[in-house]
């Protein structure tokens, strides 16, 4: 199907998006069943989320590198760009595209690019006007009256905001509480709810310790429904060094979640930290799992090391034996290993 990216949808398509919220919350009753055999068994056991976007991004000749807000910057400068990439995943049979706001604050929006309080607000959500515009659009053209995706909104770690690479680390919970990581990720939460996704994306997550705090930010949006997925260093431990065993518990704590795992890591550590979490933790959701193409990112240079001779998709179907029910792809991917993904889970629409 070709996406045209320059038409406008019709009443008709934004009606039919605008259902596409109640036919979520119908589907989070079914994913919440747990990870068991039941669970896995029904015609709705599996969900493809979107790639790497900042790849794509810099594939059509943008630069990111060493530019505090990354691919956030494309919000302001070069909106039409990322509806482009939002519409390749989605021919691509993405059913969740996540907003172009990881590296999106409001306080780094007044600061690199000279914006208002209101003004960065505004300029935050507008990365979830251009996801629902592009949905609109494939909408319009889809000839499948069955396949509805939904706008996951991207909130990143504190670290991605300071741009020096402790995303990765995250060194800085050993000086903040959880009230002061509260009080950073509270506006980007709550500009993105507003704004109308359908669930949050809390991702790339480096430590217990963040995890919780945004859980319990969470709780300030009772009717507002999310994953929370850690960055990971190794194949027992998130970056920050927590057993990735118990990071996941906090998903014990909330009936918010739809999903706990990991993203932004090397894909053939995955399968050996959700077994051990799979021995060690009773949780009611599925995991999530969108890993990176196997490269390292260091601050300096920029992407280290060789992608992985597999492909992405040759891990799918293992990751699900395990209990994966969302599948995706993070850094260095792309909307040909998303397609490779649905070919490999052939998943069912999430509204069928």
């Amino acid at each position: 199907m070709k996406c045209d990216t320059n038409r406008k949808p019709s009443q008709e398509d934004a009606a039919l998006c605008t259902r596409r919220h109640s036919d979520w919350l119908s589907h989070v009753s079914l994913t919440r069943e747990g990870r068991g055999e039941g669970a896995m068994s029904g015609a709705r056991e599996v969900t493809v989320i979107d790639g790497g976007l900042a790849t794509e991004l810099e594939g059509a000749g943008l630069q990111l590198q060493d530019d505090p807000l990354w691919s956030a910057r494309i919000l302001h400068t070069n909106p039409q760009a990322i509806k482009n990439v939002h519409a390749r995943y989605l021919c691509s049979g993405a059913d969740v595209i996540t907003t172009a706001t990881y590296q999106a604050s409001l306080v780094g929006f007044v600061k690199y690019l000279d914006l208002s309080s209101e003004e960065a607000v505004l300029l935050l959500q507008s990365g979830v006007q251009l996801a629902k515009e592009a949905v609109g659009d494939f909408l319009s053209t889809s000839k499948s009256s069955e396949r509805t995706p939904i706008i996951a909104g991207s909130i990143g770690p504190y670290g991605a905001f300071m741009h020096d690479g402790s995303e990765y680390t995250g060194n800085y919970v050993e000086r903040m509480s959880k009230e002061e990581l509260k009080a950073w990720h509270q506006p980007q939460m709550e500009a993105l709810v507003t704004a109308g996704v359908d669930l949050i994306a809390m991702e790339t997550i480096p430590s217990q310790k963040e995890g919780e705090a945004l859980v319990e930010l969470l709780r300030e949006f009772p009717s507002t429904k999310a994953w929370l997925s850690f960055s990971c260093k190794d194949q027992q431990c998130v970056s920050h060094g927590e057993k990735f065993e118990d990071a996941v518990k906090v998903a014990t704590k909330s009936e918010q979640l739809v999903a706990i795992g990991l993203n932004c890591c090397a894909p053939d550590i995955v399968s050996s930290l959700l077994t051990a979490a799979n021995k060690n933790t009773e949780l009611n959701t599925g995991w999530i799992v969108y890993p990176n193409s196997g490269e390292g990112w260091d601050p300096n240079s920029g992407w280290k090391g060789k992608t992985m001779n597999k492909k992405l998709s040759s891990f799918a179907l293992e990751w699900k034996e395990l209990g994966t029910k969302w599948f995706g792809g993070c850094c260095r991917t792309t909307p040909a290993d998303i397609s490779e993904l649905k070919d490999m889970l052939k998943p069912k629409s999430l509204y069928e």
